[in-house]
């Protein structure tokens, strides 16, 4: 069975308004803006608490990710390479297909070819996205050489979305992971997540050589025990939720007896008290796509799922 339910959607409509609401309202803080060097080739720039990196070389640049649309961080970003560099960027590379990660990415487009995941396509299309497009895409792995610096672009199936990859400078010991090195930040929802995989390749990055540096797309400069953090909480998380669905409780019960284990345990973590709930539900909304119970849900159950969260079944009465 494969149904999209209302645990999503209803629960989170005043979440959803309020955020909305809040990205309206944003404002963009231009005296954050920087760019820092991280290793011979490898700079951070940013602002606003989100970053994408450049890698210098003699032969031209190469750009990871967009930012903000309403930031002007892009603009800002053309002009100081403009300015500090006699070379041209000759690849953006795009992490994911977000809209806050990649847009105004085609400022770059008349010098610049667009590298991502195949998956990326049909998003920046289908959502119409402001990116430039990737005129370079593969499947598993691909290597970019660029002046002498190899970088290696690396995907590990869907995770955050299915078309985020990974960056990594190995000879320079640096990992860009965009979305990926959560640590002990919450996500605001696990909306395309795949969580399953997620685990899997927290517990991948965490053991990856070369790669002493990680650059999340939000925040400093981390190691990669963020990894590890992020890892133990999400399946902490989903090992709660999964047992009280199989033990029959709704989704109410769930949200108040998982909440309050999770606080408990990891109330040390950021945004807690604002993305827990989230977090909760969509992660209910994955397992229950996820799990068969074993006493069959009829198609008339599962169309008045689809309508009121209350009468979803997830297991024995």
């Amino acid at each position: 069975m494969n149904v999209r339910h209302p645990g999503f959607f209803l629960v989170l409509l005043c979440a959803t308004l309020t955020i909305s609401s809040a990205w309206a309202q944003r404002v963009y803080r231009p005296e954050t803006r920087s760019i820092e060097q991280i290793s011979e080739h490898v700079y951070r720039w940013g602002s606003d608490n989100q970053y994408g990196i450049y890698v210098i070389t003699d032969e031209g640049i190469i750009v990871v990710d967009g930012h903000y649309c309403e930031s002007g961080t892009v603009e800002w970003l053309k002009e100081q390479l403009d300015e500090r560099y006699d070379v041209p960027v000759r690849y953006v590379i795009l992490s994911h297909d977000h809209q806050a990660h990649i847009c105004n990415s085609g400022i770059f487009a008349d010098t610049a070819v667009g590298v991502g995941h195949a998956n990326i396509v049909p998003h920046i299309v289908g959502e119409n996205r402001d990116s430039i497009y990737p005129g370079i895409t593969f499947e598993d792995e691909l290597d970019l050489t660029l002046g002498g610096v190899h970088v290696r672009l690396l995907y590990f199936g869907p995770t955050h979305s299915d078309n985020l990859i990974q960056v990594h400078i190995p000879d320079e010991n640096v990992l860009v992971a965009v979305d990926s090195a959560k640590g002990r930040t919450l996500f605001p929802d696990f909306r395309d997540m795949e969580v399953n995989n997620q685990l899997r390749v927290m517990r991948i990055l965490a053991n990856l050589e070369d790669a002493a540096i990680v650059l999340p797309g939000h925040g400093p400069p981390v190691t990669q025990d963020a990894f590890i953090d992020h890892h133990d909480f999400l399946l902490a998380l989903k090992e709660l939720v999964l047992g009280h669905m199989r033990d029959g409780r709704t989704l109410q019960e769930i949200k108040e007896l998982a909440g309050a284990a999770m606080m408990e345990d990891f109330g040390d973590y950021e945004q807690m008290d604002s993305n827990l709930e989230a977090n909760i539900v969509t992660m209910w909304d994955y397992l229950y796509r996820y799990r068969e119970p074993n006493l069959l849900i009829l198609p008339d159950e599962a169309i008045a799922c689809t309508e009121d969260s209350r009468q979803c079944r997830t297991s024995m009465p």
